[in-house]
């Protein structure tokens, strides 16, 4: 009994010293974060960890050794950098971590981009639109390839003549943190279609899902700001752009393929 107690005991100061980290990690990061911009998806956990009150934190992150430090960062961290289209210089693994949070990096030639969530430390990705299914996306009068100062990606796409609008797209749930519940959006401006307010977001896994089994459990979105209880609505965020959950899922142990998230109108 007394062994198992010990035990115990150990897990539960495991389980506390993380939270610490993670809380010294928030105090020392100063600016909000927040997602990409561009017409792109993002993936970011969507269950943060809340603080502990039986926490007592320092007013100081220097008494946290680079062990600690490193012990934040995903498993794969060094994959992950070496895949970065910008050297990533950092002294410590404080600045690495903190540096990650803040300032996302684009990887995989400059289609996505890669930053750590603030308040959990999980793994967020945005995908360029270089690297999203659009519909129709080979006929020079249905879209255009542009640029956007606002946009960290080197190109966005913009919709003309399309008879409706599906745009995919897609990542491995491996390249994601295990155990994690995961949230998928549309980041977009809306420009000349005013009247395009409302579409469908369905989420998948690829290898397990049908598109209209998908299309079954697919949520109403609105794509402009209304007094709605019904769906999933649009918000401004504080770059200008407009944002939308496509809709969530869980991704366990990234053995399942790719996920997919779906606008359809």
């Amino acid at each position: 009994m007394s062994q198992n107690y010990d035990n115990w005991e150990r897990v539960v100061e495991a389980v506390l010293r993380r939270e610490e980290l993670r809380q010294v990690a928030l105090y020392s990061s100063r600016e909000p974060s927040f997602s990409s911009i561009s017409s792109s998806f993002i993936t970011e956990p969507a269950t943060p960890i809340h603080d502990d009150q039986n926490i007592q934190l320092g007013t100081s992150s220097n008494t946290v050794n680079e062990t600690d430090w490193e012990r934040l960062l995903p498993s794969d961290y060094e994959d992950i950098i070496a895949r970065s289209v910008n050297p990533v210089a950092y002294a410590t693994k404080k600045d690495l971590y903190l540096s990650l949070c803040d300032s996302p990096i684009l990887l995989d030639g400059g289609n996505k981009s890669f930053q750590l969530d603030k308040t959990t430390g999980k793994k967020c990705y945005m995908i360029g639109a270089r690297e999203l299914e659009i519909f129709m996306a080979d006929d020079p009068q249905a879209l255009e390839w542009t640029s956007h100062k606002d946009s960290r990606f080197s190109s966005m796409v913009e919709l003309f003549l399309v008879p409706w609008v599906d745009i995919r797209g897609r990542i491995e749930t491996r390249m994601l943190s295990p155990k994690t519940r995961y949230a998928a959006y549309l980041v977009f401006k809306l420009g000349n279609f005013r009247d395009f307010e409302s579409a469908q977001g369905i989420i998948k896994y690829v290898k397990y899902d049908e598109d209209d089994e998908a299309e079954e459990r697919a949520a109403t979105l609105h794509l402009q700001p209304v007094k709605s209880k019904n769906g999933k609505i649009a918000v401004r965020r504080s770059d200008g752009w407009m944002e939308v959950q496509l809709g969530m899922f869980y991704n366990d142990l990234g053995e399942y393929g790719p996920v997919e998230a779906r606008m359809l109108e």
